[in-house]
């Protein structure tokens, strides 16, 4: 996802529109220069659909472009990062591997190149070293974008997204001090590239629940195949459409139907001009100054003056 088409949902959810943005492992720590590699299994290795966003001018002679891992400090990343704590909701790893063999197929024709890369088994790490360890997001909002908010708009939350009593046992224990380093030497794939190549991040699992059982503790993964199970899923999920239902229920709102007034009609124009004006409550303003009483036998003199504090006794005060 680039930044504009960030900017266009967050214009868009900003005036009330239901929708809602998705950025991909590989949009957030890499990027399209690497499309300009002179080598082509390295160039290869990166092509997608949509392509990945070229925020950087193409090098002239690096044969391996620029290193995947300083991409992550990439001010597009940086933004897209920055958008999931608001107008971006979820995180996805767009996961679809091909050895170079099977990239192969388009080495002729790039428009026959499979299209896809790795990203499911550095997804959360990417995440939370580029947001959580950087202040850009907190660890409840982390848990969000990588795992509630998906199960919400997939409509299998509770069942997912959620630990809690008839939810599945679904738990990654998650330790933010571990340090890895991403490599096709060491991953859990059986292809020869890696996109994230030397990236190193912080924070990863230590243990990993999948339906109650342990499928992988201290990096060594432990699972079997034919054991992963069918989530039926229910369409149009609360989590989106009771906007929509919601403002449908607006939008068929009618007049109340009513017969005609046949009552005596008075002009208000008229009768307001003949009205006095309603007289206030308070009194009017006190004087500062008071000409002295016509009882009096003393004459005032210019040099005096008579004040009058609000409420209080005249005083007279000599100004010579």
């Amino acid at each position: 996802m680039s930044k504009a088409a960030a900017d266009v949902i967050a214009k868009a959810r900003k005036r009330g529109m239901v929708v809602y943005g998705e950025p991909i492992t590989a949009g957030l720590a890499t990027d399209g220069s690497n499309y300009w590699s002179k080598d082509w299994a390295h160039a290869a290795a990166f092509v997608m659909s949509p392509p990945l966003n070229p925020t950087r001018p193409p090098p002239s002679t690096s044969p391996r472009c620029w290193p995947v891992g300083f991409a992550i400090c990439d001010a597009s990343q940086c933004y897209l990062l920055l958008r999931l704590s608001g107008d971006l909701q979820v995180t996805a790893s767009a996961h679809a591997s091909f050895s170079t063999a099977q990239k192969a197929v388009g080495k002729d024709d790039f428009s026959l190149i499979p299209e896809g890369t790795n990203g499911v088994e550095e997804r959360m790490a990417i995440v939370w070293d580029a947001a959580v360890s950087t202040g850009k997001m907190d660890e409840n909002e982390f848990v969000a974008v990588t795992s509630t908010n998906a199960a919400k708009l997939f409509n299998i939350y509770p069942r997912k997204g959620r630990i809690a009593v008839s939810s599945d046992a679904d738990i990654v224990i998650w330790n933010p001090k571990e340090t890895q380093t991403f490599s096709a030497k060491t991953h859990n794939l059986t292809v020869e590239v890696n996109v994230f190549e030397g990236l190193e991040v912080r924070g990863g699992p230590t243990i990993v629940i999948s339906g109650g059982r342990i499928v992988l503790e201290d990096r060594k993964l432990s699972v079997t195949e034919g054991t992963g199970r069918f989530v039926p899923r229910k369409a149009f999920p609360d989590f989106v459409y009771k906007r929509i239902r919601a403002r449908s229920k607006m939008a068929e709102a009618r007049g109340v139907p009513r017969g005609n007034y046949d009552g005596p009609v008075h002009d208000v124009t008229s009768m307001t001009k003949s009205v006095p004006p309603t007289p206030t409550t308070r009194g009017a303003p006190c004087p500062k100054t008071l000409v002295a009483p016509e009882t009096s036998t003393n004459q005032v003199s210019p040099l005096q003056r008579i004040v009058v504090p609000p409420g209080g006794r005249s005083n007279i005060t000599t100004l010579s």
